[in-house]
């Protein structure tokens, strides 16, 4: 995680993207079987957020399951296996992710992608 320079911090020393990455760490400590995401670097400044999309890439190649809700679009299309597209709690589409977010099929899906990409 790169973080033992800072093993006796305190929370409130510590960086938006060391925050993120110190939870991460210990949610893995713990070895679960599934690990779940939201929106992890929606507070966080854009150099923080990709030191935390590095780290979730490193546990993805790990081989940890993970569910992750995001809007980065580029690193759900490098990480996720299945990508699901909702829009007001339902499912709208969902498949790998050349397929969802390179040929949408569904009206909403496409409408979505022409804002965000």
């Amino acid at each position: 995680m790169g973080l033992a320079d800072k093993a006796d911090a305190f929370p409130r020393q510590l960086s938006g993207g060391q925050q993120q990455r110190v939870a991460i760490a210990r949610a893995l400590a713990l070895e679960p079987r599934v690990l779940l995401f939201d929106e992890p670097t929606s507070a966080l400044d854009p150099e923080a957020g990709r030191e935390v999309l590095d780290v979730i890439k490193d546990v993805a190649r790990a081989g940890t399951t993970m569910i992750v809700v995001t809007h980065e679009i580029g690193f759900a299309r490098e990480v996720a296996d299945t990508v699901v597209f909702m829009d007001d709690g339902v499912i709208v589409e969902q498949g790998p992710p050349g397929d969802v977010l390179d040929h949408p099929r569904h009206e909403r899906t496409q409408a979505f992608l022409s804002k965000v990409l």
